[in-house]
């Protein structure tokens, strides 16, 4: 089991009209006893497509203990439905740039020998974009594709951002998005960029990121979800960003904690940033 975000029904809005059955490609909803029911959490990715079909509002996205969504799963439920539910499907993997599930879910094709609707460029990494927005635009998670700037032998005043993904907030980041997967993780306090001139190129730089505040926020829930993240993705290391003062310290022993709690060995890195923004060595 981990902690991810699944979608919940409340039974007493659901009025069983099944409007939001056909935006769940995936098959986890059908009508039981009057109601809509998530039959399965394996088939759940927690992207909410269904929730803007539901009339009553009764569809909402919680996080809470779940099975890790499973792509193969769903793509053994969702090809016998045909070739337009399997398009609905890998489009809704990519308007929400789920590039490791969509690559999973065309892989999947391949090995069934079976056509793959998107066509040949849905394949390519670089063409995968976000085609339409779902809940909250400031939460929508994305991957921030870079081009390469030419100098020309002229000193930039401008620093480039090394941002390569959204949301960064701990409370707002899903565990299994995309950007994780095989990264170098930096979990940030969120005093550190404003501290530090050069926190993008000294520690942001090819590395995912989340932040937070230990004072001002649940750590409890913070320690939860970096358990999650570390869980459901292959980190290469974790590096903590903390300022020097009393309760920063927090942040670097929940992520601690979080690490010896999953039992994986990943190398974790502590960097400590002075109020005048100078790097501790």
């Amino acid at each position: 089991m981990v902690t991810r975000n699944v979608i919940k029904i409340d039974e007493e809005k659901c009025n069983g009209c099944g409007l939001c059955i056909p935006n769940c490609s995936e098959g986890a909803l059908q009508i039981i006893d009057g109601k809509v029911r998530l039959i399965s959490d394996l088939l759940c990715d927690g992207l909410g497509a269904c929730i803007g079909h539901c009339p009553k509002g009764a569809i909402t996205i919680e996080e809470r203990e779940a099975e890790p969504y499973d792509e193969r799963k769903v793509m053994e439920n969702v090809v016998w439905q045909g070739k337009n539910v399997i398009k609905a499907h890998l489009e809704h993997l990519k308007k929400h740039n789920e590039v490791e599930y969509l690559n999973e879910a065309i892989e999947f094709l391949k090995e069934k020998d079976m056509e793959n609707p998107l066509g040949k460029e849905s394949e390519h990494k670089e063409n995968i974009h976000l085609l339409e927005r779902h809940g909250c635009p400031g939460a929508e998670v994305k991957n921030i594709i870079k081009n390469p700037v030419e100098k020309h032998g002229v000193a930039l005043i401008e620093q480039e951002s090394e941002l390569s993904q959204w949301p960064v907030q701990l409370n707002l980041l899903p565990p299994n998005a995309s950007f994780f997967k095989n990264s170098d993780l930096l979990i940030a306090a969120d005093c550190v960029p404003f501290a530090n001139p050069n926190f993008h190129s000294n520690l942001l730089k090819g590395k995912s990121l989340a932040i937070g505040c230990p004072k001002l926020d649940n750590i409890e829930n913070y320690k939860e979800k970096i358990k999650a993240i570390i869980e459901m993705n292959d980190l290469n290391t974790i590096t903590v960003a903390i300022m020097e003062v009393p309760c920063c310290y927090s942040l670097y022993k929940i992520v601690e904690n979080a690490l010896n709690e999953s039992g994986k060995r990943i190398s974790l890195k502590k960097a400590v940033v002075e109020i005048n923004g100078n790097i501790k060595k």
